[in-house]
């Protein structure tokens, strides 16, 4: 079995400092032999929240992939947006912006979905990066569960505007779905969300989980601050949620469901 913790939308510039020592005490608690970081570790690409943001990941001694986010692409300075949207996060957080992680029972593939020139917030996927990322999951074996890993989502809550799907989510679905993705994990909404690929994506014998992580940021949407603890087996995932409670000034769990995989996909 692997643990995967799964956090987004830190927002470092915009992160209410009291729950960090928090965070950092249930991370430890947990163990996860991964963590993955589904974008937007700053506010706006400054510097300093940049540092910030390396600062908080160099405390955490487990294997880490982070993919960016469409907030860490500058907003204000335009020739930075333009010219190298990602210089600032490659100095500080990875050079790489898909990096992966590959062992004996799991597959985790990043993908950049953040853009510089797309402007409102908005991201997408090309078909070289699908590509890339089918390449090296089609000769895995099977009995890996493959994890696909986005700041922008390939499925959405219920009332949510389609806008906020990646960009030709389409292709990059139907492609993923041939070589066995099996969950994807986005951020982006702010918002938890769990669900099935077969709910919107109509692809004959394939239901991979969708896994919404919420917001570390003081930018809730009417939820609280939140991250995804995932315990993954080639037969049976458990999704669980631990929520920030202010009371006990400290991450307490709030959900849990466990899927399994059947001839037709993850069922829960």
């Amino acid at each position: 079995m692997r643990t995967l913790i799964h956090l987004s939308d830190l927002h470092f510039g915009r992160i209410d400092k009291a729950i960090i020592e928090p965070l950092v005490d249930r991370i430890m608690s947990v163990g996860p032999d991964l963590i993955a970081v589904s974008g937007d570790l700053t506010q706006r690409a400054r510097r300093r929240q940049f540092r910030q943001a390396r600062a908080f990941l160099d405390r955490l001694p487990f294997p880490t992939i982070v993919v960016p986010g469409n907030h860490d692409v500058p907003l204000f300075n335009l020739a930075a947006r333009y010219l190298d949207p990602f210089g600032g996060y490659r100095r500080a957080v990875d050079a790489n912006l898909e990096p992966s992680h590959i062992d004996e029972e799991m597959a985790v593939i990043g993908l950049n979905s953040a853009r510089g020139l797309i402007v409102g917030g908005k991201g997408r996927l090309n078909r070289h990066q699908v590509d890339r990322a089918t390449a090296r999951l089609r000769p895995l074996p099977s009995s890996l569960v493959k994890v696909i890993v986005t700041h922008h989502p390939f499925d959405l809550p219920a009332g949510c505007d389609p806008e906020h799907l990646v960009g030709r989510s389409d292709m990059a679905m139907t492609q993923l779905a041939e070589v066995g993705a099996d969950l994807f994990l986005a951020g982006h909404l702010h918002v938890s969300h769990v669900g099935h690929t077969a709910a919107r994506y109509r692809i004959a014998g394939h239901s991979a989980l969708v896994v919404q992580a919420g917001t570390m940021s003081t930018r809730g949407r009417g939820e609280l601050n939140t991250f995804n603890v995932l315990h993954i087996t080639s037969s049976e995932m458990t999704v669980e949620r631990y929520s920030w409670e202010a009371g006990s000034r400290g991450f307490t769990r709030s959900f849990a469901e466990t899927f399994r995989h059947a001839e037709e996909g993850w069922t829960a």
